[in-house]
């Protein structure tokens, strides 16, 4: 079961349907799982179109998804994963309920991108159970899983884990539980001095960008990622590490604040370093 029909959640569940799992896609409301099944249906649909899947093999992928807005279903599942908003107080009001209405033997994994595994699991009765498995976004293309232990996360638990994500043609890399993890640790802080540079008119955002592609290679640069992955959630994960350190090293840029405040999400709002159509 994956809880979330987002751009997140209707991914991990494609990549899951994709490799033989049945999987029930779960959202508050009918129109949010509808548009996250409309997604996988065009995301597999332009594989045809490519040539690179057959139409019947299309048909048996959606034919293992189920839609739901009762999380009674969660009774079904041998492995939840939530992909929903990253907030403290969602989380563990959801780990709560889903520790009622799954089995026992039910493994709890959680998307979060750095929200502590120890205190998410806490919320339950099983903490040995529960588990991070963050997936990259977009989760089709990316292959990185990176795989975060809780405080009580059995090795067994980890074990199945990390076999899921192979089978879904991942590769999971082994995390301990500390603020941001090890990809958003690196990445944000990197993300927040390009923001810096701009902010003291060291540079323009396209030309920081420019020159971590054609520098550093990255494939995007770090204002345009930002864009992507929106401000908002920069912001947040900013302010996770910079409260689960208390080092100032990981304050976030005033400029930040500046435009999650306005409006100024990225990408998904229209504007944010970049103004897109």
């Amino acid at each position: 079961m994956v809880i979330g029909a987002g751009q997140m959640g209707s991914g991990i569940a494609q990549v899951c349907a994709m490799a033989g799992y049945d999987v029930i896609l779960h959202d508050i409301k009918d129109e949010f799982v509808e548009k996250g099944f409309g997604n996988i249906q065009k995301n597999l649909n332009r594989q045809v179109e490519k040539g690179r899947m057959e139409e019947s093999e299309k048909e048996t992928i959606l034919s293992r998804l189920t839609t739901s807005v009762s999380l009674e279903n969660a009774s079904k599942a041998d492995l939840v994963i939530e992909a929903v908003v990253e907030n403290m107080d969602v989380k563990t009001q959801l780990f709560k309920m889903l520790d009622q209405y799954a089995p026992d033997h039910t493994i709890l994994a959680s998307n979060t991108s750095s929200l502590p595994i120890t205190e998410i699991a806490a919320a339950t009765e099983r903490p040995e159970k529960v588990i991070g498995m963050h997936f990259m976004n977009p989760v089709p293309v990316m292959k990185l899983v990176e795989i975060i232990r809780g405080l009580q996360t059995s090795d067994d638990v980890y074990e199945t884990i990390e076999a899921v994500s192979r089978k879904l043609s991942k590769v999971p890399v082994e995390v301990n539980d500390f603020p941001g993890f090890i990809s958003n640790r690196i990445l944000m802080p990197m993300i927040n001095e390009a923001i810096f540079a701009v902010y003291e008119g060291v540079a323009t955002p396209e030309a920081v960008d420019e020159i971590m592609k054609l520098g550093m290679n990255h494939p995007m640069g770090p204002l345009t990622l930002a864009d992507f992955i929106g401000l908002d959630t920069c912001l947040y994960i900013m302010e996770t590490l910079h409260e689960g350190f208390g080092d100032d090293k990981y304050r976030p840029c005033p400029l930040l604040r500046k435009y999650v405040k306005a409006g100024w999400l990225g990408k998904k709002t229209g504007k944010g370093f970049y103004t897109y159509a």
